[in-house]
């Protein structure tokens, strides 16, 4: 049995975006405390696309740079670099230097440069590049944080209630069950049963299990056991969400209409997630499903899986 390949870049991206405060808290307490988090914070990944799209410095990684106010009340840009390509970067502290600089230059304002290693080296966590010639210094340091350093430390991550520490596990459960799905598929369970033991609102379950989903890959057959374990946890807490389960739902919907009538077969599963995810339908929609064609319905079962209403759904509100 072959385990899909681990992706790390957009789940760790999602969820920076999406828990910021969070992440701060978590792995740069210092620098969290001098935020004032009162006062909005803004992501500008188009200005920080715009400061290093000449810049010939490898393979990009997961970067985002954030505006945010300082408690001594002044606003001051904050650069953040994470690094989640689990492998070793030599080129790694330069880039935030040169990055750190350029934007420096840009904007005129201080630039913290922060980073968040999760390669393989245990021994390589850089936090400096410079340079002095003449008597001239020039360089930076920054702060790094490496997740192996939190390898021995699963179980207490498991009880933190911060977002990123089950992240963080999750990350390290990836790679110690890398090439086992069995003991992978243990791990991610595990993971998404405390989701719903912490009595998170629905969103951040959503949001979590999404950055696990995309985390922990598991072969079709052992997802598809996992989709049935979510099912009778849903229906004991009372809290469905559109995750991995719905995605294979939608799949396993696609099958059976192929055996029994594609479109009798694709409105029935559709009909199913749409209830799941907002309660009993109204009569317009369930006729809606019954008579939209495949094509029809493939575009509403995608919109499924993001969407926060009905409305969402069809674009309109159902007449």
């Amino acid at each position: 049995m072959i385990l899909p390949s681990d992706d790390y870049d957009t789940p760790w991206k999602d969820a920076l975006t999406r828990y910021f405060p969070e992440f701060m808290a978590f792995y740069f307490p210092q620098a969290h405390g001098e935020i004032d988090w009162q006062q909005p914070h803004l992501f500008l990944d188009q200005e920080l696309a715009q400061v290093v799209q000449d810049a010939q410095l490898g393979k990009r990684l997961v970067d985002c740079l954030v505006q945010i106010a300082t408690r001594d009340g002044g606003e001051q840009w904050v650069y953040i670099h994470v690094e989640v390509q689990g492998q070793h970067d030599a080129d790694f502290p330069e880039r935030l230097f040169t990055y750190n600089y350029r934007l420096y230059d840009r904007y005129r304002r201080p630039v913290a440069s922060l980073a968040v290693l999760a390669d393989e080296r245990e021994n390589w966590k850089p936090d400096g590049f410079g340079y002095q010639l003449f008597g001239c210094e020039v360089g930076i340091r920054f702060p790094v944080v490496k997740l192996l350093d939190y390898a021995n430390q699963t179980e207490s991550l498991l009880e933190d209630p911060n977002p990123f520490a089950l992240v963080t596990a999750a990350h390290l459960l990836t790679r110690r069950t890398k090439g086992d799905p069995e003991q992978r598929y243990a791990a991610k369970w595990r993971l998404a049963k405390l989701l719903y033991e912490r009595n998170w609102d629905k969103q951040r379950i959503i949001d979590l299990f999404g950055v696990i989903d995309w985390l922990m890959r598991l072969p079709t057959d052992l997802e598809q056991r996992l989709l049935q374990e979510v099912y009778t946890l849903e229906r004991k807490v009372i809290m469905p969400y559109v995750t991995s389960a719905e995605r294979f739902g939608v799949e396993k919907g696609r099958q059976e209409g192929r055996q029994e009538g594609r479109q009798e077969g694709e409105a029935a599963l559709l009909k199913r997630l749409l209830a799941r995810r907002f309660g009993a339908l109204p009569d317009a929609v369930q006729v809606r499903l019954t008579t939209a064609d495949v094509d029809q319905l493939e575009e509403w079962a995608i919109k499924v899986l993001d969407a926060e209403s009905l409305d969402e759904v069809f674009d309109q509100r159902p007449q």
